[in-house]
């Protein structure tokens, strides 16, 4: 289950500033809370209720963030994203900028489901996506192959490979990449990881303005 996010030390106020309140962004959805058996609204008036208990006088105000089924990346980011929060806009849009830069190099573009190299699409099947989308999400972790195989099969597909042949959709996946397969880095005896790379420019998923509960 993805909980909320943890709290970032404020800033001492200075000159006339001072704090007035603050934003937690919470990145679950909807399908997570129904398997723990919860609601996102039964999360919200919970939450909401403990700062009425904790400050009476406190007024609250709580707002769901709304997104394509099919969007990639983090759940908080997608909320901070949603929720305008300053350091989420500025980095989503820093990201359409790069996609509109020619020039050498691969985008990941999570939103579009695509992988374009030097401008050109690739042309991986959907599970090379999924599987280099898996690694991009969990950057910086190294990923086994019985997770790959978790995360991207379900338990009654009729292909679920066995890590031998995880090893083989790997090489494929390189081989479509070309130059830049080495975004896609073996860690030898455990499995596979991606790590930010210079000539990458990942495109997360935009999500439209958020619903108020």
């Amino acid at each position: 289950m993805r909980h909320m996010a943890p709290a970032t030390n404020a800033t001492p106020p200075t000159g006339k500033n001072q704090a007035r309140g603050f934003a937690l962004y919470v990145g679950i959805d909807e399908a997570t809370a129904a398997a723990n058996g919860i609601d996102l609204a039964k999360i919200v008036e919970a939450l909401k209720n403990l700062t009425t208990q904790l400050v009476p006088d406190a007024q609250t105000y709580a707002a769901v963030a709304l997104a394509p089924e099919q969007a990639g990346g983090r759940d908080v980011d997608v909320v901070r994203l949603a929720l305008q929060e300053p350091s989420a806009v500025a980095r989503h849009r820093g990201d359409e900028s790069a996609s509109d830069k020619e020039g050498s190099g691969v985008t990941i573009d999570i939103s579009r489901k695509r992988i374009l190299i030097d401008d050109e699409t690739a042309p991986l099947t959907f599970k090379e996506f999924e599987l280099l989308q898996f690694l991009v999400i969990h950057k910086g972790l190294t990923v086994s192959r019985s997770e790959l195989i978790a995360a991207l099969w379900r338990a009654d597909d009729v292909d679920i490979p066995n890590e031998r042949t995880i090893d083989v959709h790997v090489r494929r996946l390189r081989a479509k990449l070309g130059r830049f397969e080495d975004i896609v880095r073996t860690v030898r005896g455990i499995g596979y990881r991606y790590d930010t790379h210079a000539d990458v420019t990942v495109l997360h998923a935009s999500a439209p303005s958020p619903d108020m509960f």
